[in-house]
């Protein structure tokens, strides 16, 4: 364990990345913000146009261009309003871009990072906007928000606005297959509920649609009726069944693929972190692999950091002399609140003798059924700060059992 925490740490060091330990605040900026030399720029996405605004030294007037969704375009227009600041007598030492997180994705962001660009992208919901019942909205409105908040991060106040790290491609496609995996279980979730539906339609309820002869038996089938099924649901039926076998080969692909990327790679990126993980008795490859992905390689401050990101905060709504919990913030990854929710259950069923386990059960004997789903979540939090200690420190969770080292 030691071993492969020492080469993490060396291939965070070769690569030039921070290590899981370093704090990194996104929160505000940390580099002096001198106004008269940088020009700053916010940009609206949609579909088919942009919409740029700048406030750019130099100019009385604060420029707003609508442009197609051209990124060279959009360079263009940059350098022009560089141009016009050098021309009015102000020299551009810098120049600060930002956009909100959305459909588009960090190509964008990382383009114009290429291009010697300060880029960031906002996460939308560290944008305050107005309380009001109706309210005007338009792309000009939303400029003006985004680089009223932009300009202020840019200025160093505290929690602002919000930035979200920039992937690199690599980062966005080791993603692709959990989340895959993840599309596919729904999907295959869905057909089965829907065939069984269907044969309940005529009474049939014993019937396993998820056998692997299944759709050889369809004809043999009677209903309550005595009769066999129509041709149409019977056609419906073996289609379903096609779509089904598709999702369970394409599922065995996805997860022969990944054994065979940590088999003949242990070493490389995260995989030494999802091998850890692997370890611990009761999380398996498909968990670890999520955890690793979506949360635990980020470089996340401090424990507080890791569990807002997934959501397992609460949000207490106080106001006078009213005090109440609304529940969960959920501001976070789904993915991860709900794939930690499921490992905290399975944690009490393989990791009974631990910590954790023992703190759960101590506090929910005797209680009723909503006190224990109210302390599955909190469960659910330690369990995660837990595992990332682990990953990131070496640190083993109090009392859990880890499977021998291949």
């Amino acid at each position: 364990m030691g071993r492969r925490r020492g080469l993490w740490h060396h291939r965070c060091c070769e690569t030039r990345m921070e290590c899981p330990m370093q704090q990194n605040d996104l929160s505000k900026s940390l580099v002096a913000f001198d106004q008269d030399s940088t020009l700053v720029a916010v940009i609206e996405l949609s579909a088919s146009s942009w919409l740029v605004a700048g406030l750019v030294p130099g100019l009385t007037r604060e420029p707003l261009k609508k442009q197609g969704a051209d990124p060279v375009a959009l360079l263009k227009l940059l350098y022009r309003w560089r141009d016009e600041a050098a021309k009015a007598g102000k020299a551009i030492a810098r120049i600060a871009v930002a956009f909100e997180a959305g459909r588009d994705g960090f190509w964008l962001a990382r383009l114009l990072l290429a291009q010697g660009i300060e880029t960031y992208v906002i996460h939308p919901t560290s944008i305050p906007v107005s309380r009001e019942h109706r309210r005007a909205k338009s792309d000009r409105l939303d400029t003006q928000l985004l680089k009223r908040s932009f300009v202020g991060w840019l200025r160093g106040e505290a929690k602002h606005c919000g930035m979200v790290a920039i992937p690199t491609i690599e980062e966005e496609d080791a993603r692709r297959a959990n989340r895959e995996h993840e599309t596919l279980v729904g999907e295959r979730t869905s057909l089965i509920s829907r065939m069984k539906a269907t044969l309940v339609r005529f009474g049939i309820r014993g019937f396993n649609v998820k056998l692997k002869k299944a759709a050889e038996r369809l004809e043999e089938l009677r209903g309550a009726e005595g009769v066999p099924l129509p041709p149409n649901t019977l056609a419906e039926l073996h289609r379903d069944m096609a779509r089904l076998r598709l999702i369970k080969e394409q599922l065995k692909e996805i997860e022969k693929m990944r054994l065979e990327r940590l088999k003949q790679t242990p070493q490389d990126g995260p995989h030494p972190m999802v091998l850890m993980l692997a370890r611990m008795m009761g999380l398996g490859i498909e968990t670890a692999d999520m955890l690793v992905h979506e949360i635990l390689s980020r470089h996340l401050r401090d424990r507080r950091a890791v569990a807002r990101y997934a959501g397992l905060t609460g949000a207490p709504d106080e106001s006078g002399g009213k005090r109440r919990e609304k529940g969960l913030a959920r501001a976070g990854n789904a993915r991860v609140r709900r794939g930690m929710i499921q490992l905290a259950w399975r944690w009490l069923m393989f990791q009974k003798g631990s910590a954790l386990a023992q703190w759960f059960q101590e506090r929910t004997a005797g209680a009723q059924r909503n006190v224990r789903k109210t302390m599955i979540v909190a469960l659910a939090r330690k369990l995660l700060i837990a595992l990332w200690r682990y990953v990131s420190a070496g640190e083993v969770p109090d009392g859990a059992i880890l499977r021998p080292a291949a």
